[in-house]
């Protein structure tokens, strides 16, 4: 089973992504631009902690 990583948008919080995990060493948090359906826009979403 393949986990999942969450992805919260920066201005509002709300929990709009999931992507799968990669396992390439790294241990930094990921960080995407996508389209908030919250905010209507595309903002930065960060990986969470669960």
């Amino acid at each position: 089973m393949t986990k999942k990583i969450v992805l919260c948008c920066e201005e509002c919080g709300s929990r709009n992504y999931s992507v799968p995990a990669r396992n390439n060493g790294k241990e930094e948090r990921l960080t995407l631009k996508k389209h908030c359906k919250q905010c209507n826009a595309h903002t930065v979403h960060k990986q969470t902690n669960r």
